[in-house]
């Protein structure tokens, strides 16, 4: 009899590895598990939103790093729904976002940001779930990638409300130094974290 090894699907899969491929998808399924996930990443987003430097209309935070990372922590579905659940939150009024949170963020020149966490956390979940991102160069490509779907969203928002110059000058070059920084402080704690709980899968 011969057995097929399985590699988990996202690192949340490897911190808690199950028997098989088949087990590991109903665990990622239970109701009450998937939850408790969603609701935890969405804090997770809350928190890093108020770790920020304020420089212009649009602060400079921790939540893109965190977005990248709950991608690759939870997969496609699971870090989406934190997303949808914490941009819930925040629209509905809880001061979740960089600066309290209501209905007013629709007019933010923020909210192209914001929204565009959901393309990128679940861009990175839906390549993790198919084995990509296990090495550091693939992990900075995948966060890379992640990181530019946000910014598209965000500049796409910022220049339909001020220009495409503007948008570039007042949302893109006062942070693309950091963004890097914190692009590769995401793919770092991502394949590091990958080598230490799956340090004899096949990884890429």
């Amino acid at each position: 009899m011969t057995t097929t090894a399985t590699f988990p699907a996202t690192l949340l899969d490897a911190l808690f590895p199950v028997a098989s491929s088949s087990a590991l998808a109903n665990a990622r399924s239970r109701p009450l598990h998937a939850i408790a996930l969603t609701v935890l990443g969405s804090l997770a987003l809350a928190v890093s939103a108020k770790i920020q430097f304020p420089f212009g209309p649009v602060p400079f935070t921790m939540q893109t790093y965190v977005v990248l990372v709950l991608g690759a922590l939870l997969g496609k579905r699971l870090a989406g729904a934190s997303v949808m659940l914490y941009l819930a939150q925040g629209l509905a009024g809880l001061p979740v976002f960089a600066v309290g949170g209501g209905l007013a963020y629709l007019a933010s020149p923020t909210l192209g940001y914001l929204v565009g966490f959901l393309p990128a956390a679940m861009l990175i979940g839906h390549f993790t779930e198919r084995g990509f991102g296990r090495t550091p160069i693939s992990s900075l490509l995948l966060m890379t990638a992640g990181h530019a779907v946000l910014f598209a969203f965000g500049m796409l928002w910022l220049a339909l409300a001020i220009g495409l110059e503007q948008a570039y000058w007042i949302g893109l070059y006062p942070f693309w130094g950091v963004s890097v920084v914190k692009t590769v402080l995401a793919a770092v704690s991502v394949a590091l974290a990958w080598k230490v709980l799956t340090p004899s899968s096949r990884r890429s």
